[in-house]
């Protein structure tokens, strides 16, 4: 079958780029290798994310947002940040003038509310299940095809297939990785105290601990720490586990229940050496990953779909989708923000991964600091979020 785009990897960002391209000229083609079974939407996701003021906007702008039930999103109101000497941080998203900070969103809920846009758009079709087995990239045309034998031709790819991405291996992009000899314990927990839409971060000896709010008294972990310790955390009894995570964070939010089973995932810094190729176009994880400590690595993914979209809508009619010097606006567009975001996320694990004396009182002294400047804060808080 002939297209003009070729999007692989249904995911969050693969799914919303397909969507935001509803109002383009382009015939699009979204290639998901998972089956379209039925979701229990009343379990909770433990992949969650910490969805900012411009990824929620994006996420408005293709109507997604309003398929997500509300009921399922929860807006930070407030974070509070602790280091490993003590000292403490706060922002607000009153004091910043914000309406929040981030919102707190299931995976699954946003899949779903994005999904469900798909499912009226004239211009796409869709493959799914399909896995991909070869791409066969030419001057005027790349052609991808299929484990089951089909395939499926157009003028650009796109790879928005996870950081194992077949589209950028196909492609021959290199990536840089930079292990971290670290895992991400995710998990879900009922809590006795009310969290008031407060996200909680301890940057601890073992660790990076964060508990981001969900809707009623429910709170979601991420545990970023040493594989030993994964194991651990993962051996543990369901009430050994709920304990544990309760002491490490100070019992804030008072004795916890678990909802949903813990999980981890290994944390890697990557960096495609480019986003854009001979007919092919990188975006989310398939271009670059960070440090969850800030939860911002879907808020990338959300910036490059938005940008990408933004780019091939706005190209003169009768455009080539694949054009170098097309794809290049947008990679040139992305490379600040996914800099920036590398190079804080990156730093702030060194940093708090550094355990001399001096570095550890320097570190400390600086939160300290930081939070009796309320302009300062501010003013990174609007930048973080999107908003500024």
């Amino acid at each position: 079958m002939n297209t003009d785009i070729v999007i692989v990897g249904g995911g969050l960002v693969g799914a919303s780029l397909a969507a935001a391209l509803d109002a383009s000229p382009y015939r699009v083609s979204l290639v998901e290798s998972s089956a379209n079974g039925a979701v229990d939407s009343s379990a909770w996701d433990s992949r969650i994310y910490a969805i900012s003021a411009a990824s929620k906007a994006f996420l408005e702008s293709i109507g997604a947002w309003r398929q997500v039930d509300a009921e399922r999103v929860c807006p930070v109101a407030r974070m509070q940040i602790t280091g490993d000497r003590g000292a403490t941080l706060e922002f607000s998203a009153y004091d910043s003038g914000l309406p929040a900070l981030a919102w707190i969103v299931e995976s699954g809920a946003m899949s779903r509310g994005i999904w469900a846009c798909l499912e009226r758009q004239a211009n796409l079709t869709v493959y799914r299940p399909a896995v991909p087995s070869v791409l066969d990239l030419a001057p005027a045309a790349a052609t991808l095809g299929f484990e089951d034998g089909r395939e499926v031709r157009g003028r650009l790819v796109i790879g928005a297939d996870g950081a194992q991405s077949f589209v950028r291996s196909a492609a021959h992009i290199a990536v840089d990785v930079k292990p971290y000899l670290q895992s991400g314990v995710v998990a879900n927990f009922r809590c006795r105290k009310a969290h008031l839409g407060t996200a909680f971060q301890w940057f601890r000896e073992d660790g990076i601990l964060a508990w981001l709010p969900l809707p009623g008294e429910r709170m979601s972990m991420v545990w970023s720490t040493s594989e030993a310790q994964v194991a651990d955390l993962l051996a543990l009894s369901e009430e050994s586990l709920c304990e544990r995570v309760a002491e490490a964070g100070g019992r804030a939010l008072g004795d916890l229940e678990l909802i949903a089973p813990a999980a981890a995932f290994p944390l890697a810094l990557r960096r495609a050496s480019h986003m854009i190729g001979d007919r092919v176009a990188l975006v989310g994880d398939a271009a670059h990953t960070v440090h969850p400590l800030a939860g911002h690595g879907v808020n990338l993914g959300f910036g490059d779909a938005a940008k990408l979209a933004d780019v091939l809508r706005s190209a003169r009619a009768g455009a080539d989708p694949g054009d170098r010097l097309l794809l290049r606006r947008f990679e040139r567009a992305r490379a600040e923000d996914i800099m920036l975001m590398r190079a804080t996320t990156d730093g702030l694990a060194k940093l708090f991964g550094a355990q001399a004396g001096l570095v550890s009182w320097l570190r400390n002294s600086g939160m300290g600091l930081l939070d009796r400047l309320p302009p300062v804060k501010n003013m990174l808080v609007r930048h973080a979020s999107g908003a500024a």
